[in-house]
């Protein structure tokens, strides 16, 4: 069983950075995709950024030029490192990795971006 496990979330002012860890209980994200999802209050879950196991990287449009979605296979780890963050950027942000069909998420981080 895949276990995902997602760290580095606080309160932050506007423009401020924090970066985001989501460390995986084995080598999954060497051969899988993995994303990240926030979901705000009263609103659904967006996906916010995704990085395939070839490499490359897509971003939500309000999110592009801010974050940055990163992974280190040998720690198991995906990073979300978000810069000039925003009020709108408050949520509950989740690690997902998809493999072979089957969909796994962490429990998810606080975000919240407020003066």
């Amino acid at each position: 069983q895949v276990q995902l496990v997602e760290s580095g979330g606080g309160l932050v002012q506007p423009g401020g950075s924090l970066r985001l860890s989501c460390v995986a209980s084995g080598s999954i994200f060497r051969s899988s995709s993995a994303y990240w999802y926030r979901q705000a209050p009263g609103k659904q879950r967006e996906l916010v950024a995704g990085i395939m196991s070839s490499g490359n990287t897509d971003y939500a449009d309000s999110v592009k030029g801010r974050f940055t979605i990163s992974r280190d296979n040998a720690k198991n780890t995906v990073y979300l490192q978000m810069n000039s963050l925003k009020p709108e950027d408050t949520a509950v942000y989740y690690c997902s990795a998809h493999l072979s069909g089957l969909v796994y998420w962490g429990q998810g981080t606080q975000v919240t971006v407020s003066s």
